[in-house]
């Protein structure tokens, strides 16, 4: 899955309790796959209306807006 405006596959969600702390994560065969320094168990979950940011450009949308091309 990549950024419908610039092609990433590098993207964050904002913490929905604190807009200030970013998750980083990658999708890997349709699985989202955080950093290796994100706490897992601490994590937001990610649901297809859930808003997501490219990590390379201003684009920024629900995760099922993602392109799966």
């Amino acid at each position: 899955m990549k950024c419908p405006a610039c092609r990433s596959e590098n993207f964050y969600l904002k913490d929905p309790e604190d807009e200030y702390e970013i998750h980083p994560f990658r999708i890997k065969d349709g699985v989202v796959c955080f950093d290796p320094d994100t706490d897992i168990l601490n994590a937001p979950a990610v649901s297809s209306d859930t808003e997501t940011f490219c990590n390379q450009c201003a684009w920024h949308g629900k995760f099922n807006a993602l392109d799966n091309q």
